[in-house]
């Protein structure tokens, strides 16, 4: 009996020494917000990696996850309230926020004044770049500027002849999203492409989620009758994206890429696609996808980037605050912050620019835009990563 209770004590104090000694290695903690798996999973599985390799903050590791809610226009206040919640921490060093969804530049703007210590990075911004670089610390997006310019360009390559923009009045009330929405316009008369703009409801709104994704579904056909089978299609929202594929690979039609581009954008559910045992390996992703397409009659007719935009972003702003607390890394280099992204996703090309104003021309060094090439399954890369886009379409404002 003796000797029981000698071991379970060591047993305890051997547990009780590890859980201090796991505490003291991790002398920050680093938070991170993203959408929920119905709105966003690429950035939700992107903070999961990071808990996967630094550990739960919870359990003596360095790694704080929250989501934001679904309905985050009418939920504002408790997304400010969450963010707060991170700053709390005394720990805390690094928060990211991707999306950054509205209530994001109030919620740092809160921390700044109580919490000055703290790196606030924000991803995928739905507030203005004037007024989230005001709060935060640096605001990584999707060049969506030049991609005005790539994504028709794709499409016409592909063989498209009419270009369908799909989105709702919230997001077209969006700096970035209704730019790019005017600079493709421009572009496909330019290429000789017709432009239609087609409304769908907003996923935050009444109908949810499932209301704009069944809209789509039933939508697409009578678009693909109006226009033919020769149109691409772009959605400027993550929900609307999988109904979309769905059709389009049953249908006819093409998509060059999604809003937030990614082989789990969207493919996975649209073809019924299981993705368990590659969870983490993009190149086994991207093969067991590509396969699917093919076999569903999309080959050459639909893509993606090889990686994930808000995986990928979700993890190397995240890896990036962590270098910059550890001194490794400095805040106003652009070849650490794209090291982040390179480290991430071995063998892509990352572009990365700063945002430029169209009304006055000035660069913001606190907003980073950054794309990939586009891959066609079936085809390959389309190879307009390394396209120069013409400098009077970065002119053109929404």
């Amino acid at each position: 009996m003796r000797s029981k209770f000698v071991l379970l004590s060591v047993l305890f104090c051997s547990v009780f020494v590890w859980n201090i000694e796991a505490t003291a290695e991790v002398p920050f903690h680093i938070g991170i917000m993203t959408g929920t798996v119905s709105q966003s999973e690429d950035e939700l599985r992107g903070a999961e990696l990071l808990i996967q390799k630094y550990g739960n903050a919870a359990e003596g590791g360095m790694i704080t996850h929250i989501t934001y809610p679904d309905h985050f226009m009418s939920e504002m206040e408790t997304t400010i309230g969450q963010l707060l919640g991170l700053a709390d921490d005394p720990q805390m060093k690094v928060i990211v926020v991707n999306a950054a969804v509205p209530g994001t530049t109030e919620a740092f703007r809160r921390i700044r004044e109580k919490r000055p210590d703290i790196l606030l990075f924000a991803g995928s911004s739905h507030e203005d770049p004037a007024v989230i670089t005001a709060a935060a610390d640096k605001a990584i997006s999707k060049d969506n500027i030049s991609r005005g310019y790539t994504i028709p360009l794709g499409a016409k390559k592909m063989g498209a002849k009419t270009f369908v923009h799909i989105s709702f009045p919230r997001h077209m009330s969006y700096e970035m999203l209704g730019r790019r929405r005017a600079i493709m316009e421009v572009v496909c008369k330019d290429l000789g492409l017709q432009f239609v703009f087609e409304t769908a409801p907003d996923p935050t709104s009444d109908v949810g989620v499932a209301g704009a994704q069944q809209f789509i579904l039933e939508n697409v056909p009578t678009w693909l009758e109006k226009y033919g089978k020769d149109t691409a299609f772009f959605c400027t929202n993550d929900a609307h994206t999988e109904p979309l594929l769905k059709r389009i690979a049953e249908l006819g039609g093409y998509f060059v890429e999604a809003d937030s581009p990614s082989p789990l954008m969207g493919y996975p559910g649209a073809l019924g696609v299981d993705l368990a045992k590659e969870k983490g390996d993009w190149p086994a992703i991207l093969k067991k996808v590509e396969e699917a397409v093919v076999k569903a009659g999309g080959g050459e007719r639909m893509g993606t980037w090889v990686y994930s935009y808000g995986y990928t972003n979700s993890a190397a702003m995240a890896e990036f605050g962590k270098r910059i607390v550890e001194g490794k890394a400095k805040l106003d280099s652009m070849k650490d912050l794209i090291a982040c992204y390179d480290d991430l996703t071995p063998g892509a090309k990352w572009n990365a620019s700063y945002y430029t104003d169209a009304g006055t021309g000035v660069s913001n060094k606190k907003m980073v835009l950054v794309r990939q090439d586009t891959y066609v399954f079936g085809k390959g890369y389309l190879g307009v990563a390394d396209v120069e886009v013409p400098e009077k379409y970065f002119q053109i404002s929404r």
